[in-house]
């Protein structure tokens, strides 16, 4: 008789469990994981790795990986001379996968204000930060015992009276 109660009572936590488990499996495998949307990403750009693997940025001791450093980003953002038509102030993030060729994709944005929270910039302005990011093809793959790995990355813009004013990191 106590072995049946025992029984009767394990059976409702065993199946507590298990949809527990199945609950979590629809979520990402880390934090800020970007997952394929067919409705903005292209359907061209390819993970060189497994979905479920992907390098940080900062994995390695290199740090920046992009042909003529940051300064070369800078640079070609400078002769773009872009301006948000309402000076506004705060910052945009454009994170993106950049794969074991050097080639981007899946990019995603964030924007906030001076005081970090969420905000939306000048439409026509957004766009164009996103199309630059898009558009930067010197992006160095990183490496890790000899294999060249996906690896996410991020710009942040600094907006100060609607032009960015530093990138960071």
């Amino acid at each position: 008789m106590r072995n049946l109660l025992l029984i009767l009572f394990m059976i409702p936590l065993l199946a507590n469990c298990q949809s527990e488990k199945n609950a979590l499996s629809k979520y990402a495998a880390n934090v800020g994981d970007i997952a394929f949307n067919e409705d903005t990403d292209r359907s061209n750009f390819k993970r060189c790795l497994s979905d479920d693997f992907t390098f940080q940025y900062y994995n390695d001791l290199k740090g920046f990986q992009y042909k003529g450093e940051k300064i070369e980003i800078e640079r070609k953002l400078a002769a773009l001379n872009l301006q948000d038509d309402r000076n506004e102030n705060g910052y945009i993030t454009i994170r993106f996968i950049v794969n074991c060729e050097g080639k981007t994709g899946m990019f995603r944005v964030q924007q906030m204000n001076e005081n970090y929270q969420k905000f939306a910039f000048d439409k026509k302005f957004g766009d164009q930060l996103l199309k630059f990011t898009e558009n930067l093809d010197g992006w160095i793959p990183k490496e890790y015992e000899g294999r060249k790995l996906d690896y996410y990355q991020y710009l942040t813009f600094k907006i100060e009276n609607g032009k960015v004013s530093e990138i960071l990191p």
